[in-house]
């Protein structure tokens, strides 16, 4: 048994029992957003939090004691994602993130934005010429230090 194992039985409850990740995020008590990152693996969830996500998806004590360990980050099977979604993810990067990088010290100075210290919004956004994907990231700027 491993954390992967635990992922993949969740991701058969869910669909098994016909649940979104805004439903699930309702009974863990935190956003969409970090539940689903929590489930696919990436977070450390609290004894109540497990407790809640071994009812809510029938796993056994051993998984459930997975849910708490610190997992290793960084979910995706290749440097170059190969999926089309992520991929973009990465264009975009790719495209602009010297951009990102170039406004962000001019607005804050030497320094990072925190994944740690992170907010992640994600709505849909009607629009008459297609529906828009609109993603707000809000990370915590972390400078760095002299010494």
């Amino acid at each position: 048994m491993d954390r992967h194992q635990v992922t993949q039985k969740i991701i058969s409850a869910k669909v098994r029992k016909q649940l979104s990740w805004a439903q699930v995020a309702k009974h863990i008590g935190q956003s969409k957003e970090w539940t689903t990152a929590a489930m696919l693996g990436q977070m450390t969830l609290t004894a109540k939090q497990a407790a809640v996500t071994q009812e809510l998806f029938d796993l056994s004590d051993e998984e459930t004691l997975w849910l708490q360990i610190v997992p290793y980050k960084g979910s995706l099977p290749t440097v170059v994602p190969t999926d089309p979604l992520i991929y973009r993810w990465y264009e975009i990067v790719s495209v602009y993130g010297s951009t990102i990088k170039e406004l962000i010290h001019e607005e804050f100075g030497d320094g990072i934005m925190s994944a740690i210290d992170f907010k992640m919004d994600i709505q849909r956004q009607p629009d008459p010429n297609g529906d828009r994907v609109n993603v707000v990231l809000s990370g915590k700027f972390l400078p760095y230090k002299t010494y």
